[in-house]
């Protein structure tokens, strides 16, 4: 299967947080909350990276990504007018045409990135729907000023308790009081708070996060496990109904 790369130039790349990015190009695609793009530096030979997308604007496209090894420290290293090749938007994206009623968004760490777009696009489609927020960090919080503009309530926890509640998200969560959960984060978060969904009979879908070579099912690389088998993260997901998938 062809896979077709094209040039977007970087707008700005800007350290937010500790090791924490944000990325901004040029790019005026169509997207849904909830996809990514497949980014490769041009002239390295580093294996492209899957990364959702957190927010897009007219022609502007933001990402963020942790720097955790030799190639996001290359990406690290981008400036205004740069160029990076990327390929999307892939994926299915949450499906906004679902009537979520009063509903959670759950997250942990960078897997915040893609919860500014989808409450976005919420808030967009129902001004008077309950949405919560629900997010833990390790130490430093990044993104919440952006997302408060479209949540009701933001509830913060982190591993040191230097903001808000000291210990993990699931500590703060009640499924209960929600019709929907919408979550994105570590897979062991998520398979917690997917317990903690079917345990009081809530909607939860999740959005799974796999290395992945292609992004568009080739490769066969982002597999996880589902009551029917094995599915491709990449083009059957991200989003998975929390029921269906297997964590």
């Amino acid at each position: 299967m062809a896979i077709t790369y094209r040039n977007a130039k970087v707008i700005s790349n800007e350290e937010i947080s500790k090791d924490i990015y944000k990325l901004v190009v040029e790019d005026d695609s169509e997207i849904k909350a909830g996809q990514f793009y497949m980014l490769k530096l041009n002239g390295v030979t580093f294996l492209p990276r899957p990364i959702s997308i957190c927010e897009k604007s007219e022609n502007k496209l933001t990402f963020l990504y942790a720097v955790m090894g030799t190639g996001t420290k290359e990406y690290a290293k981008l400036k205004e007018n740069d160029e990076i090749s990327l390929t999307g938007p892939l994926g299915n994206g949450f499906d906004l045409e679902k009537d979520y009623k009063k509903v959670a968004l759950v997250a942990g760490g960078i897997g915040t990135a893609p919860m500014l777009e989808l409450a976005k696009k919420l808030r967009k489609k129902n001004a008077n729907q309950i949405i919560d927020l629900y997010v833990g960090f390790r130490d430093e919080i990044y993104l919440i000023d952006e997302l408060k503009e479209y949540v009701n309530e933001v509830r913060i926890s982190t591993n040191t308790g230097k903001h808000g509640h000291k210990g993990f998200v699931t500590d703060i969560l009640k499924p209960e009081n929600y019709d929907t959960v919408l979550c994105c984060g570590p897979e062991i978060m998520m398979k917690k708070v997917v317990d903690m969904c079917k345990e009081k009979n809530v909607s939860i879908y999740v959005s799974m996060e796999k290395h992945m070579a292609c992004g568009v099912g080739a490769c066969l690389v982002c597999t996880c496990k589902t009551k029917e088998g094995n599915k491709r993260t990449c083009k059957d997901g991200p989003i998975f109904d929390g029921y269906y998938v297997e964590l």
